[in-house]
């Protein structure tokens, strides 16, 4: 058996980041285009990671070191990145 959906535009609308915000250590503090507001502490999963090129945004610096392009949040041309919905969804 198959079962098909049909969605209009209204049904699927992109979440974008608007804002986001470094508040302490490896907090950041997001604002998403729908006003939807999230905290997200990124600490366990980059200590957890076993890659050195995502281990390096442990250094403060680094992590801090973030932007927003085109609703994503990016580090270093996107050498780092996380999909939007996990974001709005505050995990990670």
């Amino acid at each position: 058996m198959k079962i098909t959906q049909n969605y209009s535009e209204e049904d699927v609308k992109a979440i974008n980041i608007v804002e986001a915000k470094s508040i302490e250590n490896f907090v950041i503090h997001f604002v998403f285009d729908d006003k939807v507001e999230r905290e997200i502490d990124f600490f366990p999963f980059l200590n957890a990671s076993k890659n050195q090129m995502t281990r390096k945004y442990l250094e403060l610096e680094n992590f801090r070191n973030f932007t927003i392009k085109y609703g994503d949040l990016i580090w270093n041309d996107y050498e780092m990145c996380f999909p939007v919905w996990d974001l709005y969804c505050g995990k990670i």
